[in-house]
């Protein structure tokens, strides 16, 4: 079989370039009638953006779950045939990127699990804190002996979260979830089912969103309000933050878990939701272009055209032209069509960098003293790259103007951000940067004008990955980390059971520090 293209198409514009890595994707649908399967399709399809490493669907007709998952993206994953075989009146589906677990198919989501009354599939975004707590909870509760997802080798939190719900055999499905989902720490928005019922829940402080629509014929469920729009459903609600949903035959019934203590992350405002989703009633493309307004009143510049970096840069962009009074301009073009695949550019290729998905139109920049809006600033390669290619193409100045502030801390709430040892920001001023990446100069949006362009209350946002405050209490650090779960000395079984072995430099012990 030819082997088909990784599907990560990423926003990285260098081929070694860790940007800002997306949160997953969850989608679920009960709509008797209707072909469920196909409406997941398409709310993973405007769900993409948010996780390109692997993609799965599982529905039920009442009496069997069925799963369809692989690597990839939706649309290589899924075709006609895959769909068609996918019947039912109830669906869920989750587009992933790796937060806890490497990007394998055994990782792959939904997951599944056997319950007393049949069988439970969970597609989970956001990223746990406590997974080791979890991992002696489930080791305490159901012995050595691996079951489910845990003994085919699922390294992820996710895996926890299905053992956990799944095991109880004196318990339905939902009064386990209400008698578990307390016990959950970090960032946790959920969908999913059994048989007969829906189920979505969202962690106390709604750290990633988690949003309820109205079909027709039914419900939906999803991460962004655009999932909903994709196929036709009305906007009812956010599912509130430790807020459990379950909808069936007898309608939609909800109950609380937890007290709200929301603390929802900035950072999808800034960078991770698409620009026609709404969060907790705010407009992100309007709070994007008013980043770019107060980017310009916090750091004015004299130049002749405000350009940015497509397409993440465009809305702050666009704000940052309307309050300086600098003309709006397009001066680079994205190719929107590479990603990566299994073909390897050759070396005289890979020395052209970040021309393979960015190219300048000279003659509108030659000449001319630029301001380039951008949304983040991890390592600095990229823009590094891009300020020497705009330079050669005949730019006079090269501004630089960044929508949020000074990335310097990692995020353990579903965010891959590159290591604190590797992000630019740690340790250097604006302008030391500004000198290392050759700009003319270099401004960041201040964290008190990012958070007014929300419309949130500051005490109501995380912003941890810029200020270092962290809104949910962290474990030890040898508790967390990516591969935490795939250590063999935690309490998970042996190899055999399925399970990989630690490799050496895996785990929390540095995980401010390393990757």
């Amino acid at each position: 079989m030819a082997p088909r293209g990784d599907g990560l198409l990423t926003h990285d514009l260098l081929p070694d370039e860790k940007g800002p890595q997306d949160a997953c994707g969850v989608f679920g649908v009960w709509a008797p009638g209707e072909e469920v399967a196909k409406l997941t399709y398409f709310g993973l399809y405007a769900l993409q953006h948010r996780g390109q490493e692997s993609a799965g669907i599982a529905t039920s007709n009442g009496e069997q779950l069925l799963v369809y998952k692989d690597m990839g993206l939706v649309s290589q994953v899924f075709d006609e045939t895959a769909l068609n075989a996918l019947t039912g009146h109830l669906a869920i589906g989750h587009a992933r990127y790796s937060t806890t677990g490497g990007s394998t198919w055994e990782n792959a989501q939904p997951t599944l699990g056997a319950t007393a009354a049949g069988t439970i599939a969970l597609g989970h975004n956001g990223n746990l804190t406590n997974s080791a707590e979890l991992v002696d909870l489930v080791a305490e509760r159901y012995g050595a002996q691996r079951r489910g997802e845990l003994a085919r080798g699922n390294t992820t939190d996710t895996a926890l979260i299905t053992a956990l719900l799944a095991g109880d055999p004196d318990h339905t499905l939902e009064a386990t979830a209400l008698e578990v989902l307390p016990r959950l720490r970090g960032a946790f928005s959920l969908v999913f089912m059994d048989e007969h019922t829906l189920y979505a829940a969202r962690d106390p402080q709604g750290v990633r969103p988690l949003v309820l629509g109205r079909l027709e014929r039914g419900w939906v469920v999803a991460s962004e309000t655009s999932a909903l729009d994709i196929v036709g459903a009305s906007f009812v609600r956010e599912v509130e933050p430790g807020e459990f949903v379950a909808i069936d035959a007898d309608g939609l019934r909800t109950q609380r878990f937890a007290p709200v203590d929301r603390a929802g992350c900035v950072f999808e405002y800034v960078y991770l939701a698409r620009p026609d989703t709404t969060i907790a009633g705010r407009s992100v493309h309007a709070a994007r272009v008013e980043m770019g307004r107060r980017l310009a009143q916090e750091h004015p510049a004299e130049a002749d055209l405000v350009i940015p970096v497509p397409e993440s840069g465009t809305p702050a962009a666009v704000g940052y032209a309307a309050a300086s009074g600098i003309p709006f301009g397009q001066g680079l073009t994205k190719n929107a069509y590479v990603g990566r695949t299994f073909i390897q550019p050759s070396q005289t290729l890979r020395q052209l960098g970040i021309r393979l998905k960015l190219n300048p139109l000279r003659e509108v920049i030659r000449g001319k003293r630029l301001v380039v809006v951008d949304d983040s600033i991890v390592r600095g390669n990229t823009q590094r790259a891009l300020i020497r290619m705009l330079r050669e193409a005949g730019a006079a100045e090269v501004h630089v103007r960044i929508s949020s502030p000074p990335v310097k801390w990692p995020c353990f709430y579903g965010i891959d951000f590159a290591s604190r040892a590797e992000l630019i920001a740690n340790g250097l001023s604006a302008d030391e940067i500004g000198a290392s990446l050759g700009a003319d100069s270099l401004g960041y949006i201040s964290q008190e004008g990012m958070i007014e362009a929300t419309e949130q209350p500051a005490s109501q946002l995380c912003t941890a990955c810029f200020s270092g405050q962290y809104p949910i209490e962290l474990p030890p650090e040898s508790r967390l980390g990516k591969h935490l779960l795939e250590q063999n000395e935690l309490p998970l079984g042996a190899p055999e059971d399925g399970l990989s072995t630690l490799l050496s430099t895996s785990g929390g012990a540095t995980a401010l520090e390393q990757p």
